[in-house]
C-alpha cells in the first residue's frame, strides 16, 4: 500500500496561474502602474501601503485643483489596490484599510470644492443592497468602496433589504445600474424576485448580481442580471453602461469586459 504521508506532492497539484500570480508584491505592482509625477506618486503610494492619506492630500490640494487630486492620485491608488485583489495579493482587509482611506481623502477633496462653490459630478448613480435576508454585507462595503473611487453616486440601502424597498429605491432614484450581494443559498432567490418586479414596473435597468452564494450561471438566468464574480468587476461593469451597453450585451461580450471572466 503507498503511504499518502510520505509522499512528496510538492510539485503535483499546483495552481501556476494562481503561484505566478502571488510571487508579484505590492511593490512590484505599485512599480508598474504608479503614476511618475508628484504628489501624485505619493499619494497613490499610501493608498496602495495602507497609510493615512490625509496629509499628502491637504498639501496636494494648496497646489492643485480637488478634481486633479482625485483623478491623479486618488483613483489610481484604488485602481492599483483593485488589481492587487484581483491577483490573490490583497484580500478584502487590505480593501476595507484603502477604502477607509480613500474615503477621508474624498471628503478633503470635496470640502475643498465647496468652499469654491463647486460640486464633484459623479460619473453615474448606483442602488446597492444586500439580499433580503442575508446580514452579511462586508462584499458590498468593499464593491461600494471601489465604485465610490472611481466617481459614482452610491446609494447603499444596507443589509437584509426587502424586495419591494429595492424596487422603490431604483423607481425613485432612477440609477444607471442596481446591484445585490448574497452570500446564502437561501437569500439569492430575492434576486429574480427583484428583476421580476423591476419588470413588472416596467424598470429594465442592469442588476449586477454578486456575492459568495451565486454564480454566473444563476444570474444570467434572470432578465437584467449581469454576473459580478469580483468586487473589482463593478466599476467594468458600470463603465460599460455609461458607454451604452445594454444588460443583454454586456452578457454577450462578457469575457472582454469583467476582468475577473479573462
Amino acid at each position: 500500500m503507498v503511504k499518502v504521508s510520505a509522499a512528496n506532492l510538492e510539485n503535483i497539484f499546483i495552481r501556476y496561474d494562481i503561484k505566478v500570480e502571488q510571487e508579484a508584491t505590492p511593490e512590484d505592482v505599485f512599480n508598474e502602474m504608479a503614476p511618475e509625477e508628484e504628489p501624485w506618486r505619493t499619494i497613490t503610494q499610501k493608498l496602495v501601503f495602507l497609510e493615512d492619506v490625509t496629509d499628502e492630500v491637504e498639501k496636494a490640494l494648496n497646489k492643485h485643483e480637488p478634481e486633479d487630486v482625485i483623478n491623479k492620485g486618488l483613483i489610481p491608488g484604488m485602481d492599483i489596490n483593485g488589481e492587487l485583489y484581483a491577483r490573490g495579493i490583497y484580500y478584502l482587509p487590505q480593501l476595507i484599510l484603502a477604502g477607509d482611506a480613500m474615503g477621508k481623502g474624498i471628503e478633503l477633496c470635496e470640502d475643498a470644492m465647496a468652499s469654491k462653490g463647486r460640486t464633484r459630478e459623479a460619473k453615474g448613480k448606483v442602488v446597492m443592497h444586500a439580499a433580503e435576508g442575508d446580514p452579511h454585507d462586508i462584499g458590498k462595503d468593499i464593491a461600494a468602496a471601489m465604485l465610490k473611487a472611481q466617481g459614482y453616486q452610491i446609494i447603499d440601502m444596507g443589509r437584509d433589504v426587502p424586495v419591494e424597498d429595492v424596487v422603490d429605491a431604483v423607481k425613485k432614484e432612477n440609477p444607471d445600474v442596481v446591484t445585490g450581494t448574497a452570500l446564502m443559498t437561501t437569500t439569492q432567490t430575492a434576486f429574480p424576485r427583484v428583476a421580476k418586479r423591476l419588470q413588472e414596473e416596467g424598470i429594465d435597468v442592469p442588476f449586477i448580481g454578486a456575492g459568495g452564494a451565486v454564480n454566473q450561471s444563476f444570474v444570467h438566468r434572470f432578465p437584467m442580471g449581469i454576473y459580478a464574480d469580483e468586487a473589482a468587476d463593478g466599476p467594468s461593469i458600470c463603465e460599460a453602461v455609461k458607454e451604452g451597453k445594454t444588460w443583454e450585451e454586456i452578457r454577450e461580450e462578457y469575457d472582454e469586459i469583467v476582468p475577473s471572466a479573462a
